[in-house]
């Protein structure tokens, strides 16, 4: 399984592509950020993440996008940038057909780490390690990217078998 994982952001917006299964060793195909001057028209900040996801999507060809859910903070300002970005990435990978998974940061912090409080050097060092890095993807915003991608590699056949059962019971409910 490839999958571009996606730390959404209006200045910095990390991107990280990894392969592989549940149970097996993990493997770092790409990681990067794309970024925008903070002094841009918003308008113009949205359509060059669109490019940068775009040429990631192009590159790698992914499986599967996750995507960081969008949860309330106390600066609205940063909320809204980052749910913009996120919608930038969503629209991308839908375009095509790519199906889209948002996970919390703390469903990803737990998966990764163990600790769904774990700090940014937490994930990083667990990303490194997961993956085999020399040292930790930098910025974090990529780190937290790679972290994205295995969460939802770790967490995708599970979802598929609650999802299986879910749609068999109700197929039997309507069949009854």
């Amino acid at each position: 399984m490839r999958v571009l994982g996606v730390d959404p952001g209006l200045t910095r917006c990390g991107v990280g592509v990894v392969e592989g299964v549940a149970g097996r060793p993990l493997t770092m195909v790409g990681v990067g950020v794309v970024r925008t001057p903070a002094d841009a028209e918003l308008g113009h900040r949205l359509v060059a993440i669109e490019r940068g996801i775009e040429e990631w999507l192009d590159a790698h060809r992914p499986e599967f996008v996750a995507v960081e859910r969008v949860f309330s903070q106390h600066n609205v300002r940063t909320v809204m940038g980052t749910a913009q970005a996120s919608a930038v990435a969503m629209l991308c990978a839908s375009r095509r057909g790519i199906p889209v998974a948002l996970h919390t940061p703390s469903e990803v912090k737990a998966a990764v780490t163990g600790s769904g409080r774990a700090d940014k050097a937490q994930v990083g060092a667990m990303v490194t390690r997961l993956l085999r890095l020399d040292a930790p993807p930098k910025p974090a915003d990529a780190a937290d990217a790679l972290a994205l991608a295995i969460c939802h590699i770790w967490r995708a056949p599970a979802l598929n078998r609650l999802q299986q059962a879910h749609a068999q019971h109700s197929v039997r409910k309507v069949t009854r």
